[in-house]
């Protein structure tokens, strides 16, 4: 700026030199605070944050440059004596007092542990934006009178993957989660079908002996890559409040003849043990491929040997509170003794999030992002067909944007609806190529109605 001083010029080039140099940047912030020019100060100390979240100056020069009170202890201050005037009386010298006798010397205490430092609190941008409303704009805006909304769910859909916990080993089963289909943004077709078909009957245990209803089979998601599957089927079993257990090809192969089948024998004794228990079989087209079409006989005794895990036939009580939910992103290529009655015989299909879902995942993943005016409803309606993961890239190919301007011209700006729509025209919906090849088998290999689900879609969309 022309009327800045030589010193804040020459420190802002500094730190356009050295941009992760949070003392120097934080110089910057309070030599701006000294000049009144808070609202500069504040997007200095935002960007401080980002590299440094947990830097207690970073956080006082921010709530300094807000205006919020201080966080941190208060230090009481000494009031200094009040000056005597000239011509006043001096006040009496206080009477001498004779020493004390010396005590004798006490045993030497060890001084007492220290507490570790408290953990700073989370910066509270919800609390900021009522502070300096007519500082700095609001961080989410509402839509017009023709867009779907802004407001989303407070819920967050990671339907990426990237919030996972990540697959467990085969022995290594997860305790009753909190996650719920309720933290499942949008998506009520989904939640749905799960409730009539799969939920239901086992919440109402009495109902289920009335009608002579079995829990017996498991349920198989299928759909784009990047959808939510595994975050989906978490849900259930937390819904269901029982234990979680991920399997993968990697837990099951294995180099020695005879192990594989082992593996897969062990992963369903250890989840009968647990019960109530939910087994998920992550990518079973690797796991379940058609054997007609393998040429490894390892692969082929897998799947024999899954058949026989999944009927339970050599187990006593058989699979009495074990619940088997796969996922598979091209369940044509499930070996069709897997899909029959009894076993994995229902299927749901998870399509790419709806507009609500859509706003939950990029709250969710815009929520730690320094963004200003940003309308939600509006970036749902331009990301259709947009999967989880398709939208966590658009948010952090934003912030790209919004970082390498900021490096260019030396001023530190917020993320702007102009970064987002600029990202979501230059990224494709990963989902189109899935359903390009989905679209061939809803039409010609559609046998006994298994996707009616799918081509229904493709009829709406307008995608045959």
């Amino acid at each position: 700026m022309a009327d800045e001083s030589p010193l804040i010029r020459s420190l802002r080039a500094a730190v356009a030199a050295a941009p992760g140099d949070v003392p120097l940047r934080l110089h910057v912030a309070e030599l701006l605070l000294a000049e009144g020019r808070n609202d500069e100060a504040v997007a200095e100390a935002a960007v401080a944050l980002q590299h440094a979240p947990g830097d207690a100056a970073a956080r006082a020069v921010m709530a300094r440059a807000m205006g919020l009170p201080a966080t941190g202890p208060a230090t009481p201050e000494v009031s200094a004596a009040p000056e005597r005037p000239d011509n006043a009386p001096a006040a009496p010298a206080a009477p001498e007092v004779p020493p004390a006798p010396e005590a004798p010397d006490a045993p030497e205490v060890p001084p007492a542990p220290t507490a570790p430092p408290a953990a700073p609190a989370p910066f509270d941008w919800d609390a900021a934006e009522r502070e300096v409303g007519d500082v700095v704009g609001p961080r989410f805006v509402e839509s017009g009178p023709d867009g779907d909304g802004g407001g989303g769910l407070e819920r967050p859909l990671t339907a990426d993957g990237s919030g996972d916990p990540g697959d467990a080993s085969a022995w290594d089963v997860d305790a009753p989660g909190s996650v719920r289909l309720a933290d499942v943004g949008g998506m009520q077709q989904v939640k749905d079908r799960l409730e009539a078909a799969f939920l239901a009957p086992m919440r109402n245990p009495e109902l289920r002996r009335l009608y002579g209803k079995s829990l017996r089979g498991g349920l198989l998601l299928y759909g784009p890559p990047g959808c939510g599957k595994t975050f989906i089927a978490r849900a259930v079993a937390g819904e269901l409040g029982a234990s979680f257990l991920s399997v993968s090809l990697s837990d099951i192969l294995d180099m020695y003849i005879g192990t594989s089948e082992k593996n897969v024998h062990d992963i369903f004794e250890t989840a009968r043990r647990q019960a109530p228990c939910v087994v998920f079989l992550d990518e079973l087209d690797a796991l379940g491929a058609k054997r007609s079409r393998t040429h490894h006989s390892g692969l082929r005794n897998v799947v024999n040997q899954l058949l026989t895990e999944l009927d339970g036939v050599d187990s006593g009580p058989g699979n009495d509170g074990v619940f088997v939910l796969a996922a598979t992103n091209v369940p044509w290529d499930v070996d069709l003794a897997l899909r029959r009655p009894g076993r994995l015989d229902r299927t749901l299909l998870v399509l790419p999030p709806d507009a609500p879902a859509r706003e939950a995942i990029l709250r969710y993943h815009l929520r730690e992002r320094p963004i200003e005016a940003v309308d939600l409803g509006k970036l749902a309606k331009v990301t259709e067909d947009f999967s989880g993961a398709d939208l966590a890239h658009l948010c952090e190919t934003a912030a790209e944007s919004a970082l390498l301007d900021s490096a260019r011209t030396g001023t530190v700006r917020m993320i702007g609806m102009k970064d987002l729509l600029g990202a979501a025209k230059q990224i494709k919906p990963s989902s189109e190529s899935w359903f390009a090849a989905a679209r061939n088998v809803a039409m010609f290999a559609n046998d006994g109605g298994t996707y009616d689900d799918l081509l229904a879609y493709l009829k709406r969309k307008r995608k045959l």
